[in-house]
């Protein structure tokens, strides 16, 4: 009898570990924290610590840094990237419908068994390691 092993990104194609694998919840969150505190550094410096400013920083730094390379600042330095399932370059309107999904913040915390968030699931992307 041959035991499979299953691992979240699995029936994704994605391999168990190293490069192009799922990027774990430790990783994830250090990425969102260092984008998040980039941009209250960015709101601080220029708009008072506005919230409307920092929330509008993050949401660009996210949407036009994704759509265009694939990572956000946070996701750079974490090692974790943003990629189509069909490994396509993800583009303008897949970084929007994900950003504007995590910026309502219930459908990034609804995850699917392959760590997955509602926001990534609709806008048909993964986040993997480098």
């Amino acid at each position: 009898m041959i035991e499979t092993t299953n691992w979240a990104g699995k029936r994704l194609g994605l391999p168990e570990v190293g490069p192009g694998s799922l990027a774990k919840m430790g990783r994830r969150s250090l990425a969102l924290i260092i984008d998040w505190a980039l941009a209250l550094m960015v709101s601080g410096a220029f708009f008072g610590g506005d919230n409307t400013a920092t929330l509008s920083f993050f949401m660009l730094e996210q949407w036009l840094l994704v759509a265009t390379l694939g990572n956000s600042f946070g996701h750079l330095i974490t090692a974790i990237k943003v990629r189509k399932l069909d490994g396509t370059h993800v583009g303008l309107v897949a970084s929007l419908v994900r950003i504007g999904l995590i910026l309502l913040v219930i459908p990034a915390v609804i995850w699917d068994a392959d760590n997955r968030g509602l926001h990534d699931k609709s806008a048909a992307t993964v986040l993997v390691r480098r």
